[in-house]
């Protein structure tokens, strides 16, 4: 009796374990053919509920021209000040400078904006030169000339103004450092990006 009551017992255990493969399989087979097509939508407070981390949100562009006057003013506190007891003439400074600065975009500031960038090239934008490979390179270090001429031009502007309401002529009121050479560097290079867009934008329209 005990047999033929154990016989009946193992069928509904034949029949869960056929139906719990049959739900695995199905899950299995739903991921393999998830897209976006036939995927559930999903709203950006739940998406957000799932992630770690701060709740601060800081803007994209506070994050970028933070970066690039970071770097800038780097650029300044271990060339311009590094290098300043060992190259006397201002022309070489510059020189050295305006390298080290195109340099640094090309290798280090435009590789940090591709690394926090969401999407491949979101920030690209916000690169005069963003295409890689070495044609970057040369074209970074002309451009790193061209930014360091705009900054020196802004520094004799602002002290050739404060000496003449000061009439200080034997002073030299604001120095090279790094914080505020950082912030022209920065200020200097989105314009002159701004303007790159302007003109692609305008030549485009015709």
């Amino acid at each position: 009796m005990s047999k033929r009551a154990s016989k009946g017992n193992k069928q509904p255990d034949i029949d869960r374990q056929t139906d719990y493969y049959k739900l695995n399989t199905k899950a299995v087979d739903d991921l393999v053919s998830a897209n976006e097509a036939n995927s559930p939508k999903v709203s950006e407070a739940e998406l957000r509920s799932y992630k770690s981390g701060p709740k601060l949100k800081i803007a994209d562009w506070v994050k970028i021209v933070f970066i690039k006057a970071w770097f800038a003013g780097a650029v300044c506190f271990f060339f311009m000040w590094g290098l300043g007891n060992y190259l006397a003439d201002q022309l070489d400074m510059l020189f050295v400078t305006g390298t080290a600065l195109g340099i640094v975009t090309d290798i280090l500031t435009n590789n940090v904006l591709r690394f926090i960038s969401k999407t491949q090239s979101g920030y690209d934008k916000w690169m005069m030169f963003p295409q890689k490979g070495w044609i970057s390179f040369p074209l970074n270090i002309l451009y790193g000339y061209v930014v360091l001429f705009l900054v020196v031009i802004l520094y004799n502007v602002i002290n050739i103004t404060i000496i003449h309401f000061t009439g200080a002529v034997d002073t030299v009121p604001l120095g090279v450092e790094p914080i505020l050479f950082g912030v022209f560097c920065m200020g200097f290079d989105v314009l002159l990006i701004k303007i790159k867009h302007l003109i692609k934008g305008l030549f485009q329209k015709h």
